[in-house]
C-alpha cells in the first residue's frame, strides 16, 4: 500500500478550508477548531503528498500548483460525501455549542434581536450570538474570512461567493418632539428648511443626503451622533428632526415624546438583504440560524416583498 493510500480524509476538509479562506486562522474558525490543530493537520498533509500545497504572500496562503490541480476532484468528492452524511443525520439545535458573529446597524440590533434571542433560547441554549458594525469595504472579507458569519444590511456590491437574500423593503420616516411646529403637517420645503440630526457610526456619508442631492436638494445638518437612539433622543429635546426607517421610527414613539411623519419626498424604498459566503451553504448550523435570522428579520419589520 503506498502511503497516499493512507492519508485521513478529514485532512482533506483542512486543505478546502485553507484554499476557500485563504489562510490558518481563518479556516480553524470555518471548522470551529484552533490553529494549531489545522497547522498541524497541513503539515501532515504535506509531509503524505510531498508537496508544500500552499506558500505564503503577505497575510494569505496561495495554494501550489499541485493544490491548484487538485481541488476540483477534492471539493467535488467532499460536497458528495457531507450531502450523503447529512441526508443521513438527524440536526439537533438543542446540542450546537457555537458562536455566530452577525454585521448589522444598531437600528437593526434594536428591532430584530430582542425576537431573535427569544426564538432560539430554549431551542438552542448553547449558542452565543455577537452582533457587530463592520464596514462596508470590510464586508466581503470578513465573511470569507470567518470572522463574520451573516451580513444584514442595505444592498452592496459583493463577489461571486457571497450568497445574498432579499429579506423585505423600507421606507423612511421623520421623528420630532410631541410640540414641534411641524408636528402637525410637515411639507418638502418644511423639510428641507429644518434643521436636522443625523447618524454616522463610522463616518460615513449620509445615504439620504447623497439621494437628495442628486435631485438638487439640500437640507442643514447641524449634528451628527454614532447612535440612533442618541439622535432620537435629540429630536425629542430639540427641534431637530431625525429621518430613520419606518419600522424604527414607530418603536422609537412607544419610548419616547416624539411623533412620526411620513418624508415628504418621495423616494424608492430601500431593500434589506441577508449575506453570508456561499461556502456555509452544506453547514446544517449555519442554515439553522440563517433561517431563525431571516424569519425574526420579517416577523419584526413586515412581510418579505420580494
Amino acid at each position: 500500500m503506498d502511503r497516499d493510500s493512507r492519508i485521513d480524509l478529514n485532512l482533506f476538509r483542512v486543505l478546502d478550508a485553507i484554499y476557500t479562506h485563504g489562510g490558518v486562522g481563518a479556516a480553524a474558525r470555518a471548522l470551529h477548531l484552533t490553529q494549531p490543530a489545522v497547522t498541524h493537520a497541513l503539515g501532515r498533509l504535506r509531509d503524505q503528498l510531498g508537496d508544500p500545497l500552499f506558500v505564503r504572500q503577505g497575510n494569505r496562503l496561495l495554494p501550489t500548483d499541485k493544490t491548484q490541480a487538485m481541488m476540483p476532484a477534492v471539493q467535488a468528492h467532499l460536497k458528495g460525501l457531507l450531502a450523503s452524511t447529512h441526508a443521513q443525520s438527524r440536526f439537533d439545535a438543542a446540542q450546537l455549542q457555537m458562536e455566530f458573529v452577525i454585521g448589522f446597524r444598531d437600528i437593526l440590533e434594536s428591532i430584530v434581536l430582542p425576537g431573535l434571542m427569544a426564538s432560539i433560547g430554549h431551542e438552542a441554549p448553547g449558542v452565543r450570538v455577537v452582533s457587530r458594525r463592520v464596514a462596508a469595504d470590510e464586508m466581503e472579507r470578513e465573511l470569507a474570512a470567518g470572522t463574520l458569519d451573516l451580513v444584514v444590511d442595505r444592498p452592496w456590491r459583493a463577489g461571486p461567493r457571497i450568497a445574498h437574500r432579499h429579506l423585505l423593503d423600507e421606507t423612511l420616516a421623520v421623528v420630532m418632539r410631541k410640540r414641534h411646529p411641524l408636528a402637525r403637517q410637515l411639507r418638502r420645503a418644511d423639510y428641507l428648511g429644518a434643521r436636522h440630526v443625523t447618524v454616522s457610526p463610522l463616518g460615513e456619508s449620509n445615504a439620504l443626503d447623497l439621494l437628495l442631492g442628486q435631485s438638487g436638494m439640500f437640507r442643514e445638518v447641524r449634528m451628527v451622533c454614532q447612535h440612533y437612539f442618541s439622535a432620537c433622543q435629540i429630536a425629542a429635546a430639540t427641534d431637530l428632526l431625525l429621518t430613520v426607517p419606518r419600522t424604527y421610527a414607530d418603536q422609537l414613539a412607544s419610548l419616547l415624546p416624539v411623533v412620526v411623519r411620513p418624508l415628504p419626498i418621495q423616494l424608492k424604498a430601500f431593500s434589506i438583504r441577508a449575506y453570508w459566503h456561499a461556502s456555509k451553504d452544506g453547514d446544517q448550523a449555519h442554515r439553522w440560524f440563517r433561517e431563525r435570522l431571516v424569519k425574526s428579520v420579517t416577523d419584526a419589520m413586515g412581510p418579505t416583498r420580494s
